[in-house]
Protein backbone atom coordinates (compact mmCIF):
# COMPACT_ATOMS: atom_id res chain seq x y z
CA UNK A 1 0.00 0.00 0.00
CA UNK A 2 2.86 2.28 0.59
CA UNK A 3 4.43 1.45 -2.39
CA UNK A 4 1.25 2.28 -4.50
CA UNK A 5 0.75 5.41 -2.77
CA UNK A 6 4.76 6.58 -3.26
CA UNK A 7 4.17 5.93 -7.10
CA UNK A 8 1.34 8.62 -7.30
CA UNK A 9 2.28 10.79 -4.96
CA UNK A 10 5.74 11.28 -6.72
CA UNK A 11 4.11 10.63 -10.20
CA UNK A 12 1.96 14.03 -9.67
CA UNK A 13 5.22 15.36 -8.69
CA UNK A 14 6.76 14.29 -12.01
CA UNK A 15 3.66 16.12 -13.57
CA UNK A 16 4.57 19.23 -11.89
CA UNK A 17 7.76 19.03 -13.09
CA UNK A 18 7.03 18.60 -16.48
CA UNK A 19 4.56 21.15 -16.43
CA UNK A 20 7.43 23.73 -14.89
CA UNK A 21 6.20 23.67 -11.56
CA UNK A 22 9.23 22.60 -9.19
CA UNK A 23 7.52 23.57 -5.95
CA UNK A 24 5.93 20.37 -4.91
CA UNK A 25 9.03 18.30 -4.98
CA UNK A 26 10.72 20.80 -2.81
CA UNK A 27 8.31 21.11 -0.64
CA UNK A 28 8.83 17.31 0.01
CA UNK A 29 12.25 18.04 0.56
CA UNK A 30 13.95 18.70 4.44
CA UNK A 31 15.48 22.07 4.74
CA UNK A 32 18.57 20.19 4.68
CA UNK A 33 18.50 17.55 1.96
CA UNK A 34 21.22 15.96 0.44
CA UNK A 35 20.52 15.31 -3.08
CA UNK A 36 23.52 13.47 -5.41
CA UNK A 37 23.81 13.16 -9.57
CA UNK A 38 26.96 11.29 -9.97
CA UNK A 39 29.06 11.52 -13.38
CA UNK A 40 30.91 13.69 -15.05
CA UNK A 41 28.93 15.96 -16.78
CA UNK A 42 26.86 19.39 -15.92
CA UNK A 43 24.28 17.98 -14.19
CA UNK A 44 26.64 16.09 -11.53
CA UNK A 45 27.41 17.03 -8.05
CA UNK A 46 26.58 16.83 -4.67
CA UNK A 47 23.85 19.99 -3.26
CA UNK A 48 22.65 20.21 0.14
CA UNK A 49 19.87 21.90 1.04
CA UNK A 50 16.73 23.37 -1.14
CA UNK A 51 18.36 26.50 -2.22
CA UNK A 52 21.01 24.52 -3.91
CA UNK A 53 18.33 21.51 -5.02
CA UNK A 54 16.10 24.89 -6.35
CA UNK A 55 18.72 25.55 -8.72
CA UNK A 56 19.54 22.50 -10.11
CA UNK A 57 15.45 22.30 -10.64
CA UNK A 58 15.11 25.12 -11.93
CA UNK A 59 17.78 24.15 -14.89
CA UNK A 60 15.96 21.40 -15.22
CA UNK A 61 12.46 22.45 -15.87
CA UNK A 62 13.56 25.13 -18.25
CA UNK A 63 15.59 22.58 -20.41
CA UNK A 64 12.19 20.42 -21.05
CA UNK A 65 13.26 17.36 -19.14
CA UNK A 66 10.73 15.18 -18.51
CA UNK A 67 10.44 12.67 -16.19
CA UNK A 68 8.54 9.72 -15.52
CA UNK A 69 8.05 7.40 -12.13
CA UNK A 70 7.67 3.55 -13.49
CA UNK A 71 8.02 1.78 -9.98
CA UNK A 72 8.46 3.00 -6.56
CA UNK A 73 8.92 0.48 -3.69
CA UNK A 74 9.08 1.96 0.20
CA UNK A 75 10.27 0.34 3.39
CA UNK A 76 10.62 1.01 6.74
CA UNK A 77 9.36 3.11 9.77
CA UNK A 78 8.24 6.78 8.86
CA UNK A 79 10.98 8.41 11.23
CA UNK A 80 13.28 6.54 8.61
CA UNK A 81 12.37 5.41 5.61
CA UNK A 82 13.77 4.14 2.26
CA UNK A 83 12.22 4.79 -1.33
CA UNK A 84 13.24 3.09 -4.53
CA UNK A 85 11.92 4.88 -7.65
CA UNK A 86 12.79 3.39 -11.26
CA UNK A 87 11.26 5.44 -14.13
CA UNK A 88 12.45 6.89 -17.65
CA UNK A 89 13.12 10.73 -19.03
CA UNK A 90 13.54 12.52 -22.67
CA UNK A 91 13.73 15.80 -24.16
CA UNK A 92 11.49 16.01 -27.52
CA UNK A 93 13.56 18.14 -29.32
CA UNK A 94 12.43 19.79 -33.04
CA UNK A 95 9.86 18.41 -34.76
CA UNK A 96 8.75 15.58 -32.03
CA UNK A 97 12.02 14.52 -32.58
CA UNK A 98 13.70 12.64 -29.29
CA UNK A 99 17.04 14.59 -27.95
CA UNK A 100 17.24 12.51 -24.98
CA UNK A 101 15.78 9.29 -23.67
CA UNK A 102 17.16 7.67 -20.16
CA UNK A 103 16.76 5.34 -17.63
CA UNK A 104 16.98 6.68 -13.87
CA UNK A 105 16.39 5.15 -10.33
CA UNK A 106 16.08 7.56 -7.41
CA UNK A 107 17.37 5.72 -3.71
CA UNK A 108 16.38 8.06 -1.62
CA UNK A 109 16.22 8.28 2.72
CA UNK A 110 12.70 9.70 4.16
CA UNK A 111 11.93 11.23 7.54
CA UNK A 112 8.62 11.70 8.43
CA UNK A 113 7.50 11.52 4.76
CA UNK A 114 9.86 14.09 3.44
CA UNK A 115 13.18 13.60 1.20
CA UNK A 116 15.99 13.99 3.91
CA UNK A 117 18.89 12.49 1.47
CA UNK A 118 18.87 11.08 -2.38
CA UNK A 119 20.71 9.89 -4.75
CA UNK A 120 19.98 9.60 -8.96
CA UNK A 121 21.73 7.07 -11.17
CA UNK A 122 21.43 7.42 -14.39
CA UNK A 123 23.66 6.34 -17.74
CA UNK A 124 25.99 9.18 -17.75
CA UNK A 125 27.48 8.71 -20.98
CA UNK A 126 23.50 9.83 -22.44
CA UNK A 127 23.34 12.58 -19.69
CA UNK A 128 27.45 14.00 -21.47
CA UNK A 129 25.59 13.63 -24.66
CA UNK A 130 22.62 15.65 -23.63
CA UNK A 131 25.20 18.24 -22.31
CA UNK A 132 26.61 18.22 -26.07
CA UNK A 133 23.40 19.46 -27.50
CA UNK A 134 22.51 22.09 -24.90
CA UNK A 135 25.63 23.61 -25.69
CA UNK A 136 23.83 25.00 -28.97
CA UNK A 137 20.30 24.90 -27.33
CA UNK A 138 19.78 25.62 -23.58
CA UNK A 139 17.70 28.32 -23.04
CA UNK A 140 19.13 31.37 -21.19
CA UNK A 141 18.38 30.93 -17.26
Amino acid sequence: MRSWLALKLVSRNMAQMRAGNIAPTLKLDTDDVRFRFPGVNSWAGDFTGKVALEDWYGRFVRVGLRPYADEAVVKGWPWKMTIAVRGHIDLPGPEGSSVYDNRFVIWGCLRWGRMADYEVYEDTQKSAALDVYLEEHEPAA
